[in-house]
């Protein structure tokens, strides 16, 4: 893969540290999504209450789209982004836990980008555009933890073209997957990132806070993180849950969702990336078993920041790949939090019974 900005920059910094740290620095090369050009990420997290938010500034704007799955999303400014609305571009995505409280966190992203004079343009004022999700953690911490402006605000300010930090953090500080029976039966989950470099210069990359009522899965179809059974270790499987007739007992208290951006320096229009969105979904599926459902609002923002030559069907195709590996980082990367162990420790035997 050719170095990208951020992994140039990362790459300096550690060497910038003395000779002894040049080795190290070949673990800063970019695979996440601040590959892409003008692309940002920052977090803040509350490792108290178990809960946070994560910002993709595009301040310099980036043609976006959107598609929502699943039957219990909580959303800010999506209708924006769809084919036949004025406004073509946003200048940052929030992604956040706190259920629909999180979406408050949007405001602090507005006041850090009204500040620096961001936004679409309307008569002499600019309106900065920033399209959010959130997802349900408030069944792990403190349920009275919920990010608001402050936190919106203060992961702008962390923001940075530097690999994206994975696992407990951000928006999936409070993530956890495999609901079916219940939330102290789920696995520990948390944020993940990809990204591909498809020659050319064409890079296509994900980030996803992986907050799933189903399992997470690998490419093999073998559970990685999910719900854990009643008595004994390992997983149950939520697939083989579903059909039993004790499951309908949890269904009241299921809350979930997956949301997460896929972002390209490919030249996209609105249509184009609202195609790539919808897409994106199908690594979602792969990832996840089952995905889509009625507790999860399963939501993905499409970015495009560039204007490298590329069709939305190439694109599309391995923006899905990217969200799948993305997934599967964000429980690899997770460790054990709230009373709920990671993926690894159920895996390795670890995990309480």
């Amino acid at each position: 893969m050719m170095p990208t900005p951020a992994s140039i920059e990362c790459l300096a910094a550690t060497a910038s540290k003395g000779p002894e740290r040049v080795q190290e620095s070949t673990l800063c090369i970019n695979d996440t999504l601040t590959a892409v050009p003008g692309i940002k990420v920052g977090h803040a997290s509350d490792l108290t209450g178990l809960t946070g938010c994560t910002v993709v500034l595009c301040e310099g704007g980036a043609v976006g789209g959107v598609d929502q799955r699943g039957g219990a999303p909580g959303t800010r400014e999506t209708d924006l982004l769809r084919p036949m609305h004025l406004v073509r571009k946003a200048h940052a995505v929030l992604l956040a836990g706190g259920s629909a409280f999180g979406l408050a966190a949007a405001d602090g992203v507005m006041r850090y980008l009204g500040e620096r004079g961001i936004g679409f343009r309307v008569g002499r004022l600019r309106v900065p555009i920033v399209p959010a999700a959130i997802l349900f953690d408030l069944a792990i911490g403190d349920a009275q933890a919920r990010p608001d402006a402050e936190m919106g605000y203060a992961a702008c300010l962390a923001a940075t073209s530097a690999p994206v930090e994975e696992g407990n953090v951000g928006a999936g500080t409070g993530c956890s997957v495999g609901k079916a029976l219940g939330p102290l039966r789920a696995t520990k989950s948390g944020l993940g990132s990809a990204s591909l470099d498809l020659g050319g210069g064409l890079v296509v990359a994900a980030l996803v806070a992986v907050n799933a009522y189903g399992d997470v899965v690998d490419e093999h179809g073998r559970i990685l993180a999910g719900v854990r059974p009643l008595h004994g270790s390992g997983f149950a499987d939520t697939l083989a849950l579903l059909r039993s007739p004790g499951q309908r007992l949890f269904m009241a208290v299921a809350g979930a969702t997956v949301v997460g951006v896929m972002a390209t320096n490919a030249r996209l229009d609105k249509e184009a990336a609202n195609k790539v969105a919808q897409m994106a979904h199908d690594g979602l599926a792969r990832a996840i078993r089952p995905a889509h459902t009625m507790f999860d609002g399963d939501t993905i923002f499409a970015l495009s920041t560039g204007r490298a030559r590329a069709s939305a069907t190439l694109v599309g195709a391995y923006a899905a790949e990217v969200v799948a590996q993305a997934i599967v980082r964000g429980v690899k990367a997770a460790s054990a939090a709230g009373g709920l162990p990671a993926g690894v420790d159920v895996l390795l035997g670890r995990a309480p019974g």
